[in-house]
Formats: C-alpha cells, structure tokens, sequence
C-alpha cells in the first residue's frame, strides 16, 4: 500500500466557517433573475458543484421552457452569484477557518503529507478567500484548484488531477479527498482516491453522506489526523 502523499480539502462548510451563506448568495442569483421559485433547500443540495453547472440543474426544474436556458442566463445568474460572493467574502467579519484546519494542516505537513484545496467556486471568489484567511500558497497550502480551471467540476476528477499534476503525484492510492458534501465524496471515488472522507460537520449529515459511500465520515477535521495515523501505522 502506498504512503500518502497529498491531503485534498474542499472548502466553504469543510476548512472554511459558513453559515449558509454560499446557498443564500445562489438563491438570491436565481431569484434576482425570476426564479423565486428556487428554495434554499435546492440551492443547499448544490453546493460543491461547479455553480455553472448548478445553476443549468435547477433552471431545467424551474424553466419550463427550455430554450430560455441558454449560455447567456446561465452567465448572467453566474454573474450575479459572483458579485455577491466577491462582496461577502471581501468585506464580512465572520469570514475565517473552521477552527481545527490550520492545526490539522500543519499536523499533516509536519507528516510529510502536502496540503491542497479544491472548491466549487471560480478562481476570483478562491483567491478572495485565501486572501482573508492568510491561506497564500506556501502557507499552509501547497496548492489549490477552483472549478473554473478545468474541463469539468466535482464530482469530476480533474481538479484533484491538475493538483496532483501541480505536485508531481502519480498515483491517486497515496491521495485522500475531504469534504462536506456528495460531490466532495464521489470526487475522491472518480479520481481513484485511497480515502474519499465526509465531514458532517457542513452541510450534510451523517445520514445523507452515507448513502455516497464514503470511506470514511468524520465529526470534525482533527479526527483525520488518527485515520492517517492509523493507516500510516499499518503500512509499518
């Protein structure tokens, strides 16, 4: 069995304190653009996808006509989510890491394991947040990839790829994924991933990340420190 070498986090409900305001943002956008219709509920269930993609998803149930989905709303409402992401994420004081990240990323560092994030959001929104927290590459991150930046988002493999790619990783067995939605999970089931984590405290539960098949589901990011001791003790 190989060692691990990169630990793959999501961010906003995972490594980065949210309550809710992700969903709320993308309801809003919808809403703005005459889809009141679309509940908070619906816009929970998308977080972790790619917004484009999210925002196409809820338009086919709430547009009857579906020639009225086009590129061009589907940037517009994008457009919107952005600007009030870019805002929140600039200027509110709640903004800053779920509390254990920075201790179990340094933990993971002083392993030898590499750090990286990966995230539903564009690279603008990304770098916006890095920024507040102090998460510049090199500190406390090796590296980062927003959904923007590849062919296709989670549950997609190609943002664990391009960092893997970034870091010089072969093989996806020395690579675990963490996350606090299914498409965080199925991420690190399609990329192959050793572990594909669920993290219960975002948001989902227990019981709706069950039924995706994690390999794991932890209360809190300071339990996956003894998984990876755990492992890292078998291999000796």
């Amino acid at each position: 069995m190989p060692q691990i070498k990169l630990a793959v986090f999501d961010m906003a409900g995972t490594t980065i304190y949210d309550e809710n305001n992700v969903a709320k943002a993308f309801q809003a956008a919808l809403n703005k653009r005459g889809y009141p219709g679309v509940s908070l509920q619906e816009a929970n269930e998308k977080m972790g996808y790619s917004k484009p993609q999210a925002i196409r998803e809820l338009l086919e149930i709430h547009e009857p006509n579906a020639e009225k989905i086009t590129e061009d709303l589907i940037g517009e409402i994008h457009e919107d989510f952005v600007k009030g992401m870019l805002e929140h994420y600039a200027t509110d004081p709640s903004i800053r890491p779920v509390a254990d990240a920075e201790k179990v990323f340094e933990v993971l560092h002083a392993m030898g394991i590499k750090v990286a994030l990966d995230t539903g959001f564009s690279r603008d929104i990304t770098d916006i947040i890095l920024q507040r927290v102090g998460w510049t590459q090199g500190k406390y991150i090796d590296a980062s990839a927003a959904s923007d930046e590849v062919e296709m988002g989670r549950p997609y493999p190609f943002m664990i790829q391009k960092i893997m790619q970034e870091l010089g990783i072969e093989n996806p067995k020395s690579v675990i994924k963490i996350g606090d939605t299914e498409v965080d999970i199925n991420e690190g089931h399609n990329s192959g991933c050793l572990m594909s984590i669920g993290v219960t405290s975002g948001a989902y539960s227990a019981e709706e990340l069950l039924p995706h098949h994690p390999t794991h589901l932890i209360a809190s990011l300071s339990e996956l420190i003894g998984l990876v001791e755990a492992y890292e003790k078998s291999l000796s």
